[in-house]
């Protein structure tokens, strides 16, 4: 849908030292995309190496505010990837133990700690927020989450790692944005009977595009035809995220690597009983333990840029779900439509 542009302003105006500190990225996407950064808050649920990843990008953007959310402890798996808690913090908090080194990014940034779980946060919380970003949970409650969001009009992400395998999906509602039209146009001047020579004109056209829930991507039937097209096209990518979930649905964790065989087992039942005689090898399930630096700084940082084009309004985000598959080392975007 093409709209006239937006000129509305940002009201906020930026100080001579975060003009000074945030020069590079005015240079890049211009004066109003760093002033609405500037105004955005943003909540970060789950500090695991994912979300420390996601955390530093956010901070070097230049937001208003982080609010790092988090009930567990730091624990030894942690130091895979996670670089915001320091190691002498093993067995405290994960959230508390992550401030430090995260305001160190930014001192421009408020950033704070909450340590309640996010299932004991109830709708008025997550009001207070530009971007919500949830990793580590249940179907279940991201679904709930993301519900909350959807009523309140806050951008959701649902993000994972699990060994060198990664996702996220984007609810973001009726998203506006602004993208440039790039087309050749005649140059001006020129002379009679020469040939019309051509250049580029860009011009910034505001667009809106829907993005459903997260609960079209529940809905999706493993065993219909067109999920198995799906498989077929892109890789077992989509089996894959549907088995995890459903590993840490049913056993209220993740597979570990202190449990290796036996939940290597867990996996190829889960896998088995979704979808019988599937192309999900069992390769493909040896790699899913912990969360790698590689596949954490990847994902995260893909996270991290389209919450920042979001915020900014510039570009179109990707709709909606992205899948970093660990055999082939990419990312790819899978476009999951409302039934």
């Amino acid at each position: 849908m093409v709209m006239e542009v937006d000129t509305n302003e940002p009201a906020v105006e930026l100080t001579e030292a975060e003009n000074e500190l945030y020069d590079r990225q005015i240079r890049l996407w211009g004066l109003e995309s760093q002033k609405r950064l500037r105004t955005a808050k943003i909540l970060i649920a789950g500090l695991s190496g994912l979300g420390a990843e996601i955390t530093k990008n956010i901070i070097l953007s230049g937001v208003n505010s982080v609010k790092l959310l988090d009930d567990k402890p730091v624990t030894e798996a942690d130091f895979c990837s996670q670089f915001l808690a320091a190691r002498e913090s093993l067995g405290s908090n994960r959230a508390e133990a992550s401030l430090l080194r995260a305001r160190a990014l930014n001192p421009m940034v408020d950033i704070s700690a909450d340590t309640q779980s996010l299932k004991e946060k109830a709708s008025e919380f997550f009001a207070d927020f530009d971007v919500v970003v949830v990793s580590g949970e249940t179907n279940e409650e991201l679904l709930r989450v993301d519900t909350i969001c959807r009523e309140l009009g806050v951008k959701f992400y649902a993000t994972d790692v699990w060994g060198m395998f990664g996702f996220y999906f984007a609810s973001l509602q009726k998203h506006k944005y602004v993208e440039d039209v790039v087309k050749y146009v005649p140059k001006a001047n020129t002379k009679p009977n020469e040939k019309t020579k051509y250049e580029l004109s860009s011009t910034p056209v505001q667009r809106e595009m829907e993005y459903p829930g997260y609960t079209t991507w529940l809905n999706s039937e493993t065993s219909s035809r067109s999920f198995q097209r799906k498989l077929k096209k892109s890789g077992p990518g989509l089996l894959l995220l549907n088995v995890l979930q459903k590993f840490r649905a049913t056993h209220q964790r993740d597979p570990s690597y202190k449990t290796r065989e036996a939940d290597l087992e867990l996996l190829r039942g889960i896998r088995d009983e979704q979808v019988p005689n599937s192309t999900l090898a069992d390769e493909a399930l040896g790699v899913l333990f912990a969360q790698i630096s590689p596949a954490v700084a990847i994902v995260g940082g893909v996270v991290a840029q389209e919450v920042i084009k979001v915020v900014t309004k510039l570009e179109a985000p990707h709709r909606n779900l992205f899948i970093f598959d660990p055999q082939t080392c990419a990312g790819y975007i899978e476009t999951i439509e409302a039934n």
